[in-house]
């Protein structure tokens, strides 16, 4: 299950709705219903700018079927992601090497104590006073 994804525009804080992607060899702009993975070269867009939508002279745009409400999180998803959860909390720690051993992306593993307190796989951020 994805984070919600915003509008691709930008100063757009709108929730995305639509995926648009590029066709060049057929000169098409494809706006179909929001894929389920963010895509490098798709562009996900709100209900405002898909429906304002428009192409340079002598392209085509093909406009998919939109459902009519937002696909609602299912049992699947939720299942999924308390599985993940679960399997997170039962992950043994990584064990810490040596002093002079450390791997150029420990820095990248361990958060500096100053960011703030950690239990279990949860992380508490203080806000900078």
């Amino acid at each position: 299950m994805g984070a919600i994804r915003q509008c691709s525009r930008s100063a757009c804080r709108n929730s995305a709705v639509a995926t648009l992607t590029y066709v060049y060899a057929d000169s098409t702009a494809v706006l179909g219903p929001l894929a389920t993975y963010a895509e490098p070269h798709c562009y996900d867009l709100c209900e405002q700018h898909a429906g304002s939508l428009t192409v340079p002279r002598g392209w085509e745009v093909l406009r998919l079927a939109m459902p009519a409400t937002p696909p609602q999180p299912g049992p699947d998803d939720l299942l999924a992601l308390a599985n993940a959860v679960r399997e997170a909390a039962l992950r043994p720690p990584a064990a810490d090497p040596a002093p002079g051993q450390r791997s150029a992306h420990a820095a990248l593993e361990a958060p500096p104590a100053s960011e703030g307190a950690r239990r279990g796989h949860l992380r508490i951020l203080r806000e900078p006073s």
